[in-house]
């Protein structure tokens, strides 16, 4: 034990182990869950086609109003939460100020692990490191958003497209724009579904472990394995309409 460094001396090796596996499931499961969709239907693989496939249809519309509406309404989802997860930033940037008090009244809670001050503030620092994560990724899907509608709005008129290839073009790269402001969004929402993994911390290693390991199952099933995306791929399959 004298042999390791101080700072890893700080944490139980359980509680170590526990973090590799969290930041390697995260990434492991994104890096996975990206490639994988190329592969098989997911949702957000199933919903790109359907951007794609929003933005044909808008070729065809003199008036636009409707699909700048939708862009809108997408786009008020990344702003919520990039509200909530500076409201949380805050909260836990004030708990990490009366880390004595807070390391307290989570001591008194059932079957919490008994810790000092300093891990205490690590396991703060860390969620408030995985909001701020998502912070970054919601603002960038809004960003991303306000490029969709600004290519739906410069699309040109209806009778301007001479040919098919031209509304093909347009809508592969509309919908590449929506698709990724769509997977932005994702990447922040999955930070979400983590943090509850992370407040396991506060109770055990393992019980961080069993947390990262259910939530990463939890995604699996709905990205991959949900009653929606049987839903969303039935209806591609019937084809666009005439």
């Amino acid at each position: 034990m004298d042999l390791l460094p101080k700072p890893l001396l700080l944490l139980p090796w359980t509680d170590w182990l526990a973090l590799v596996l969290f930041f390697a499931g995260w990434w492991g499961y994104a890096t996975w869950a990206k490639r994988h969709g190329q592969q098989r239907p997911s949702i957000l693989a199933s919903t790109n086609q359907w951007r794609r496939r929003w933005m044909l249809q808008a070729t065809h519309r003199e008036n636009r109003i409707v699909d700048s509406a939708v862009v809108q309404t997408m786009s008020a989802s990344p702003s919520f939460f990039a509200s909530t997860s500076i409201l949380i930033i805050g909260g836990l940037l004030a708990a990490l100020g009366g880390s004595d008090k807070a390391s307290e009244l989570v001591h008194e809670l059932p079957f919490a692990a008994r810790t000092s001050a300093l891990v205490f503030d690590l396991k703060l620092a860390l969620l408030a490191a995985i909001f701020v994560f998502a912070f970054f990724r919601f603002t960038w899907s809004i960003r991303q958003y306000s490029f969709g509608a600004i290519m739906v709005g410069a699309a040109p008129e209806a009778r301007a497209f001479s040919a098919d290839a031209q509304r093909e073009a347009f809508a592969d790269r509309a919908g590449r724009v929506m698709g990724l402001a769509a997977e932005t969004f994702n990447d922040g929402l999955r930070a979400y579904y983590l943090s509850f993994a992370a407040v396991a911390w506060f109770f055990s290693a393992w019980a961080f472990m069993a947390g990262t390991a259910a939530v990463i199952w939890v995604l699996y099933r709905r990205e991959f394995h949900s009653e929606v995306l049987v839903a969303l791929r039935d209806g591609l399959d019937e084809g666009p309409p005439r």
